[in-house]
């Protein structure tokens, strides 16, 4: 029996709401800042209570109208490319990790376990290792400025094909002789029952990668000039003024900021069951 003690849930509900407001206070400081002006939010002290310029900030951020130097890059159109760069990243991160773990564990070719390594070696090659390389390939492609060039340099993953591998080895091996009894083809067995019972380390694995895929930055930067395919991670950086005579507009660039952060918020709390459920469930 596990003793209660009341000074003990104390000290640990200070502990968490301690730890909450030292994470939420810098949030709380950017939608301030998006609130006020631009002279509000560069004196000193700045206010730390909300201001009267809520919607005229916001709605000059979402359509990019805004006068000051730096990017004028509308944060809805920005926040489009984010959307569609993070979905297609997550998406086929999963779809070709669950069919190289399939390929890997399911059929018997020469080299097998040496493709599995080399794959599993690439995690020692990040893509700021070999951004010189895959850039020039982007390039002679023609594939600058655009959607696939955002993307299908990040969606493979070594990381998710070792995750599906490992679930793959717990699945009895009954089921596999029941399908091949029943006269279902691999690719039937692999829809019809991997895929369902992969559900919920899908949807875990889905979280993490629109994140990863919805804040990328320094490959962003390397293959967008157009401000039209700018991600909003790369346009609120691009907005910040440089030099002596610039004049950023901080007040617009923090409801930018606020604005990016919606929707992997939105998705983190729309999939937190799913997430934590595949993260910790020995049942998936």
């Amino acid at each position: 029996m596990v003793e209660r003690r009341p000074w003990l849930d104390f000290l640990s509900h200070a502990i968490l709401i301690v730890g909450v407001l030292i994470i939420a206070f810098p949030i709380y400081v950017t939608f301030v800042a998006s609130t006020h002006t631009t002279q509000d939010v560069v004196q000193n002290p700045m206010p730390l209570l909300p201001g009267s310029e809520l919607v005229e900030n916001y709605r000059t951020a979402w359509l990019g109208t805004r006068t000051g130097t730096g990017s004028h890059a509308a944060a809805g159109s920005m926040m489009v490319v984010s959307l569609v760069s993070a979905m297609v990243i997550a998406l086929g991160k999963i779809a070709i990790s669950l069919l190289s773990a399939f390929a890997i564990v399911y059929f018997r070719f020469p080299l097998r376990m040496a493709c599995f390594w080399s794959i599993f070696i690439t995690l020692m090659l990040p893509v700021e290792v070999r951004i010189g390389p895959t850039y020039q390939v982007v390039a002679d492609f023609g594939l600058l400025n655009s959607y696939a060039g955002l993307t299908v340099p990040l969606i493979a993953s070594a990381t998710a094909t070792f995750l599906f591998r490992q679930f793959f080895l717990t699945v009895p091996e009954e089921l596999t002789e029941a399908a091949r009894m029943d006269g279902a083809s691999p690719m039937r067995f692999f829809k019809d029952m991997l895929v369902p019972l992969s559900r919920t380390s899908m949807a875990a694995l889905f979280v993490i990668q629109f994140i990863y895929g919805w804040n990328q930055y320094l490959w962003p930067l390397l293959v967008t000039t157009d401000e039209s395919m700018y991600p909003i991670v790369v346009g609120i950086k691009q907005m910040i003024g440089s030099g002596g005579d610039a004049q950023t507009e901080w007040n617009i660039v923090m409801a930018t900021a606020m604005l990016a952060l919606l929707p992997p918020a939105l998705v983190v709390m729309l999939m937190q069951k799913w997430f934590v459920k595949g993260l910790v469930d020995s049942e998936k």
